[in-house]
């Protein structure tokens, strides 16, 4: 599957999650947002300890690693701003949406081997980047009210945004380029 291919899923089932629940990504308040957030880097550091399970090429390692300390760190640091700020993540239909579909995809990474395995978790990888880092930048920062949690979560896009350069070159390692 394209990466063009792989965006448009996902920016289909932000959209049917969307339709479903007559709600959109830019209509939940800070805390759930915390909560899509926070799904995200889990549902990465999920791929990220599969792919360390199933793959021996040095890139795919080697940026799986990567994500799992990154995205652990920074919902460390998310989890301490809403200890400070005495507050708890709010459960939405864009986190529910996120959860099933990567409980899909890991069942279908799962039943890949090899290079079929390094080229979907690679190309996985960079549409996933891409399309959360947009959410992100386009419609999570623009309507995050608490200041403390705008500045997480620009210092989270950036290093974010170093994921989605990595994972280019890592679809490209796998591809032979």
């Amino acid at each position: 599957m394209s990466i063009k291919t792989m965006l448009a899923a996902i920016s289909t089932a932000f959209m049917l999650a969307t339709a479903a629940q007559a709600e959109s990504p830019a209509d939940l308040n800070d805390l759930q947002i915390a909560h899509v957030a926070y799904t995200a880097d889990n549902i990465d550091i999920r791929y990220a300890h599969l792919a360390l399970a199933k793959s021996s090429n040095p890139a795919v390692r080697e940026f799986a690693k990567t994500m799992i300390r990154d995205h652990e760190a920074v919902n460390d640091q998310a989890l301490a701003l809403l200890k400070k700020l005495k507050a708890q993540p709010q459960d939405n239909f864009l986190s529910q949406s996120l959860n099933e579909g990567a409980d899909q995809l890991v069942r279908e990474m799962s039943a890949l081997e090899g290079a079929a395995f390094d080229k979907r978790y690679a190309e996985n990888e960079l549409a996933y980047h891409k399309a959360v880092n947009e959410l992100v930048e386009k419609t999570f920062i623009p309507n995050i009210d608490n200041p403390e949690v705008k500045e997480l979560f620009k210092a989270g896009l950036n290093i974010f945004k170093g994921h989605e350069h990595h994972a280019e070159m890592m679809v490209k390692a796998v591809n032979g380029g």
